[in-house]
């Protein structure tokens, strides 16, 4: 695990612009920043070598693309070794329909999030998909409602 990269407030304040717009130019982030160009890009430079910025990427609406019913999936393994719990997050990340997974405390052991077009395709997905990885126990699914929050700005 790498160490932790003391930001100052000039970094903060470029990492908070670049999460709301990355692709700003230069120039435009020394003008909000008050400093030069090479400056900027300098820095972006170094927060981008120690990781702190890891990739950039687009938001996609995922409505517009037509993979707007998202679930939750808690899953419990049959048994909690290495191997299994290795094998089982080997075999998740292989899952196009899951966008994010976490291996959590409590009464499961992890937490996936599923995005697919419809209950349909969630049921198609379950059968054909999940249920077959090894060492599943026992899962349960919660379907959202409504998104009231979903955000990636780390307010730092």
């Amino acid at each position: 695990m790498s160490q932790t990269m003391k930001l100052d407030l000039i970094d903060r304040r470029l990492l908070e612009l670049l999460q709301h717009d990355a692709k700003q130019t230069t120039k435009v982030l020394a003008l909000k920043l008050n400093l030069s160009k090479t400056a900027v890009y300098e820095r972006i430079k170094k927060l981008e070598k120690h990781g702190v910025i890891q990739k950039y990427t687009a938001l996609i609406d995922r409505r517009k693309t037509n993979m707007a019913f998202v679930v939750f999936c808690h899953i419990r393994l049959t048994q909690h070794i290495k191997e299994q719990l290795l094998g089982f997050e080997k075999q998740v990340i292989q899952l196009k329909e899951v966008l994010e997974c976490y291996h959590v405390s409590g009464d499961y052991d992890y937490l996936l999030k599923v995005h697919v077009p419809d209950m349909q395709a969630y049921r198609e997905f379950m059968t054909s998909k999940l249920t077959t990885l090894s060492h599943i126990g026992s899962t349960q699914s919660v379907f959202m409602i409504e998104e009231v929050k979903n955000t990636t700005d780390l307010k730092l």
